[in-house]
């Protein structure tokens, strides 16, 4: 995929309304600290546009990036940091919730696992919230490069089993290091786009005959 234009075209807070966007969103869901911004910049092709932090539960907010004026990507708070108040995680887990339920334009869901360690419980939580609301999750397993290559098949079934995965269901390990798997993950968000604009020309087609 060739990047050529990337803004930060909307910042939701826990009481904003959320934008009524007309272009194809793909939200990406993660714990603290589990390499979010950083799988972000890699698929903006950007150094740092998405704001990477040592500290954990940093975004507050959900994120809309307007990609090539033809998509969103959609950064989504992060979870399951201790030392956030519990009243503040309630807040983000209903600005998630609300988010999942009400954007008509949300397309496909990332759901980030470190590959290095067996999915936590709010890990599976957060994909079963997914699954709930409707959506396949294609689970992204982040910090490949700080394990061994003979440990990744492993790794990944430790992941789908810790989440309980369906049968179908993708896993693509990812290095922000090295961009392993970020070809992949462009491959995906092509092929839906793909799948967007034939289902729109198709309704289009049938209005014209009607």
């Amino acid at each position: 995929m060739i990047i050529r234009d990337v803004n930060l075209e909307t910042v939701c807070g826990v009481t904003s309304k959320l934008p009524e966007n007309t272009l194809p969103e793909f939200a990406f869901a993660g714990k603290s600290n589990v390499g979010k911004s950083s799988l972000i910049n890699a698929l903006m092709n950007r150094k740092a546009y998405a704001r990477t932090s040592s500290q954990p539960g940093k975004t507050q907010t959900i994120n809309f990036y307007n990609i090539n004026g033809a998509l969103y990507y959609v950064d989504l708070p992060g979870y399951g940091y201790a030392k956030i108040a519990v009243e503040i995680k309630e807040k983000w887990g209903k600005m998630i919730e609300r988010y999942l339920r009400n954007s008509a334009m949300l397309k496909l869901v990332f759901l980030l696992i470190d590959i290095r360690h067996e999915p936590s419980a709010n890990d599976k939580m957060m994909y079963d919230w997914i699954i709930y609301n409707g959506y396949h999750p294609v689970i992204i397993a982040t910090k490949l490069d700080k394990i061994n290559r003979s440990q990744i098949q492993k790794n990944v079934k430790i992941v789908r089993q810790g989440l309980g995965m369906e049968k179908d269901g993708i896993i693509i390990p990812f290095s922000a290091e090295t961009k392993q798997g970020r070809d992949e993950i462009w491959r995906l968000i092509e092929d839906t786009m793909a799948d967007v604009n034939e289902n729109t020309a198709a309704e289009a087609e049938e209005k014209t005959e009607e």
